[in-house]
């Protein structure tokens, strides 16, 4: 009888090395280090998020239900991971009965082929976009310039960051670190007519934005977009935002191409309900999105009359494969956590290398990109961008629990790490706590640090391999006397005692009573 053997189950890939947006150029300490020295962008930093946190704590504890509302989402997210390839596929069958196309694209190379030869065979040279994390992790844009298409960014913030040749630094507020003096600046040297007497007033920069914006929406035929939630139940997409610029690109053109990641799908309509509270709450601090959006295949003579859904995998299967990662994809990207970490408020978005930022991103990335891709990999030092102080578990509102996730994938990293200056001094340490004279040994050693302590009796700087640690904290000097000396001594002899009797007499006080 012969056998057919199939091979052993494989770890779904991760999105390619060197493609797209998720990966930075160095290492997070390298580039927080840099971005801590500019004063301006950590004060931009320190208002913006100071504010939306406020703003949100208003607004959430106005709800009697807000845990519960936590819950539910954490509930049928959790369940969304668990049906996931079943409920993709109910998605697709339901766009595709409502006039719609469905592409599934592996990585964010196929995403951008795909996207650009939608677009080409529009006959169009120009899209417009509503803002898509999505496609800025795949490098769309980058990917349209090169094949001679223009890429339009629609809300403001992305358009900031798309003239000054930038990259986002926040998910909410991708030009969280731009001020009105430089956003002036940027406007008056990169839009086509803008007024030269053009000032730093918000509803000015505003309305010199809207008007160069106004022609691309009346004239451009393909709009590009993300999707916030995509409904297996029904094939409905939704997007919400804030400024009306969505609205605009998902109704008026004649073709729409949406770019969602699979994690985004829900099972039910009714679903909505619970995220369309929690999400506007947890992101901007308002009760409700000013826009939402929703849209169900193709409507004759109502909107575009083509449309196409692709379907963005890029790592998400092997994020899914991990046990215990595959929480993250549970994020709804209101970036909460990034508002209330004291490590993203001071460093700021860009020293994480990637599209996503912050608590969530330090998880994310690394998930979806890998963290040992290369020699040195900038991702392996992700995990360890955190004080893990539980600010984000706090803020999250699916209860995603960063610092637990971020605590594995240290491991992880630790454990592909092979043998690493840390790892042989915990294991030199080992045995020499294992014997009984070599540890007295080397209690009586550590007593010469005493020697390099400063008055305050604090070491501010070790010798090599260990000044990693006395760079960013003092050590305190070693005691004059060790446990093991002082519990020997006449001192600790009769303090031990004492503490027998008093124990003695408290034990015979009980019994009295």
């Amino acid at each position: 009888m012969s056998s057919t053997f199939l091979g052993m189950p494989a770890t779904p890939p991760r999105s390619p090395y060197g493609t797209g947006n998720l990966r930075g150029d160095r290492k997070f300490p390298a580039a927080a280090h840099d971005d801590l020295g500019n004063e301006q962008l950590r004060r931009n930093l320190g208002k913006a998020t100071h504010t939306i946190r406020a703003k949100r704590l208003n607004v959430t504890g106005e709800l009697p239900d807000w845990e519960e509302l936590r819950d539910a989402g954490s509930a049928i997210k959790t369940d969304t991971m668990n049906r996931l390839p079943e409920l993709l596929e109910e998605l697709e069958r339901k766009v595709t009965e409502r006039g719609g196309t469905v592409h599934w694209a592996r990585d964010g190379g196929e995403a951008n082929e795909i996207v650009a030869r939608l677009v080409k065979e529009t006959g169009s040279e120009e899209v417009i976009k509503v803002k898509s994390m999505a496609t800025q992790e795949i490098g769309l844009n980058e990917h349209l310039e090169s094949v001679g298409i223009t890429p339009y960014e629609t809300d403001l913030a992305e358009l900031i960051v798309q003239l000054a040749h930038d990259k986002p630094s926040h998910i909410l507020v991708p030009a969280i670190h731009r001020n009105r003096d430089e956003i002036r600046e940027i406007f008056l040297k990169e839009i086509p007519g803008v007024d030269p007497s053009l000032d730093n007033v918000p509803a000015h920069l505003a309305a010199a934005a809207r008007a160069y914006l106004r022609e691309k929406f009346m004239t451009t035929k393909v709009a590009v977009s993300g999707a916030n939630f995509g409904i297996a139940e029904t094939g409905t997409l939704s997007v919400v935002e804030s400024e009306g610029n969505g609205r605009m690109c998902l109704t008026l053109p004649d073709t729409l191409i949406t770019v969602m990641g699979i994690e985004k799908v829900l099972p039910r309509y009714q679903d909505l309900e619970v995220f369309l509270q929690l999400l506007p709450r947890s992101s901007t601090g308002e009760r409700m999105n000013p826009y939402t959006s929703m849209w169900t295949g193709v409507t004759p003579g109502d909107g575009p009359q083509t449309f196409h859904l692709v379907l963005l995998d890029n790592g998400r299967t092997a994020a899914l494969a991990d046990r215990i990662g595959r929480e993250a994809l549970n994020c709804i990207r209101c970036s909460a956590c990034l508002n209330v970490c004291p490590v993203y408020e001071r460093a700021g978005g860009h020293a994480y290398g990637s599209t996503y930022p912050g608590p969530i991103g330090a998880v994310l990335t690394p998930q979806l990109a890998g963290m040992h891709a290369a020699k040195d990999d900038p991702n392996s030092s992700l995990p360890y961008a955190s004080s893990l102080c539980g600010a984000c578990f706090d803020a999250c509102p699916v209860k995603i629990d960063i610092p637990s996730l971020l605590v594995e994938l240290r491991h992880q990293h630790t454990e592909r790490s092979g043998a690493t200056a840390e790892k042989l001094a915990m294991k030199a340490a080992a045995g020499v706590m294992k014997r009984t004279k070599l540890f007295t040994a080397a209690q009586k050693a550590s007593g010469l640090g005493r020697v390099i302590a400063g008055r305050d009796k604090k070491i501010s700087h070790l010798l090599p391999p260990f000044n990693g640690w006395s760079d960013s904290r003092d050590t305190p000097a070693p005691p004059e006397q060790t446990f093991r000396s002082w519990l020997a001594s006449a001192e600790g002899a009769d303090t031990m005692r004492a503490a027998a009797d008093e124990y003695a007499q408290n034990q015979q006080q009980e019994e009295e009573k």
